[in-house]
């Protein structure tokens, strides 16, 4: 029975490097991600002159509750989407100036509803380019607080962004939300806010958040659930096992619900205190599900959805077309290319299964992946692969971006089956 090692949580790494910059004292995070992502944040950190220390297995952050340490730093975001929204947020509560960028594909990606609030809020945020994207300058002089209102139909990244900016200002916020996408994130958020000395309270639709800063802390990092859900699908569509430790029943992350989709499809699932396992039992079953909460996981279920007995139909998943790609077309178009009869939605996109018998690639043939240098869209059809052969992609490489020893774990997985 594989037992696969999942490297940390990127949404637990950036909160956690986030809160323990923001923190009073020296934070240890244990068993942090190290990807492209987490390194530009902590890399972003750095240029903001906080201090990380970095070994292989724990970084140390000595916090700072009045900001940043240099009153002016340019910031690259490279293509992280937590780094391009939290970090302008963490600075904003310091005092300089302070101008950020990201790569082409993060600078397409929208941040303006986040901008708005924090302007709202008083900060002065000016756009150099494309309104609502970046690069962008802040001239911070530390964040009153309030009462602010947030539209996170978007992403919920704009929502801890606040949420992590509230104990900095000097009163407090308090955040209406409307339309809020992929709550378990949010929920992500507030659990480590508590573990830093932080209680949000939540009345509705208004989040409130007391001033008074963070509580430096030693913070253990959980495996990644979103990464995770590419070995579990590969357990359910070869009827392998797999276990992944230091995700169970107390997982802080929403993503670990990928499970209970498994489970209707008919794979047996066992999540325990310490450990999920997944087994494939020969069949999957059509299904239609909701996964406006758990969106990441979007392309793993559409990459094993060919290999269903009946038709796949995942619903309000909006969002996940401003990802690092239109993932929910990314899908349907490398789906069509492999000869799956696919049909999309403004929000939804359904997949009906392959012509040929249960086992036979589920009437697909191999083809390039397009991977518009999108992560997820990799590690999902690398699933797909475990059962059509002739599978590549034009760019493998993207996925340092969470997983730089994805393809090297994947294929170590494959051999027992």
């Amino acid at each position: 029975m594989p037992v696969v090692d999942i490297p940390g949580s990127k949404s637990i790494t950036a909160r956690a490097l986030f809160l323990a910059a923001a923190a009073d004292g020296v934070t240890t995070l244990v068993r942090p991600l190290r990807s492209d992502d987490t390194e530009g944040f902590a890399e972003g950190l750095a240029r903001l002159g906080y201090r990380v220390g970095r070994t292989p297995d724990t970084w140390q952050v000595d916090g700072r509750p009045q900001g940043p340490a240099v009153d002016e730093a340019d910031v690259y975001c490279r293509d992280g989407a937590t780094t391009a929204r939290f970090l302008p947020t963490l600075a904003a509560a310091g005092h300089g100036t302070f101008r950020f960028d990201a790569s082409p594909q993060m600078r397409r990606r929208p941040l303006l509803p986040l901008t708005r609030a924090l302007r709202d809020l008083g900060v002065d945020l000016r756009h150099e380019q494309q309104e609502g994207h970046h690069p962008l300058t802040v001239a911070a002089a530390g964040v009153e607080g309030g009462e602010v209102t947030l539209d996170a139909g978007q992403s919920s990244q704009y929502l801890t962004a606040l949420l992590l900016l509230g104990p900095l200002t000097r009163t407090g916020l308090r955040i209406t939300v409307t339309d809020l996408v992929s709550v378990p994130y949010v929920e992500i958020t507030i659990a480590m806010m508590r573990a830093f000395g932080v209680e949000v309270r939540r009345e509705g639709d208004v989040f409130v958040v007391p001033p008074g800063g963070y509580r430096a802390t030693t913070y253990a990092v959980e495996p990644d659930a979103s990464t995770a859900s590419y070995f579990f699908a590969a357990a359910a569509v070869t009827g392998g096992e797999v276990t992944v430790p230091g995700l169970g029943e107390g997982a802080l992350q929403g993503d670990l619900g990928f499970v209970d989709v498994l489970r209707r499809m008919g794979a047996e699932v066992s999540v325990g205190a310490q450990a999920t396992t997944v087994r494939g039992t020969g069949e999957l079953r059509g299904v239609t599900v909701n996964m406006r909460d758990i969106s990441d996981t979007m392309p793993t279920l559409a990459a094993i959805a060919p290999f269903a007995s009946g038709p796949v139909r995942i619903e309000d998943v909006a969002n996940t077309r401003v990802k690092e790609c239109d993932r929910l077309e990314a899908c349907a178009e490398n789906l069509r290319r492999l000869g799956a009869e696919v049909a999309t939605g403004p929000d939804w996109i359904e997949i009906r299964p392959g012509a040929a018998p249960s086992g036979l690639g589920g009437g697909l043939s191999g083809a390039e992946i397009t991977s518009y240098g999108d992560h997820r869209i990799v590690m999902s059809f690398a699933v797909t692969g475990l059962r059509v052969p002739g599978i590549s992609f034009d760019d493998p490489g993207c996925v340092r971006k969470t997983f730089p020893g994805f393809h090297e774990e994947f294929g170590a997985l494959r051999a027992p089956w």
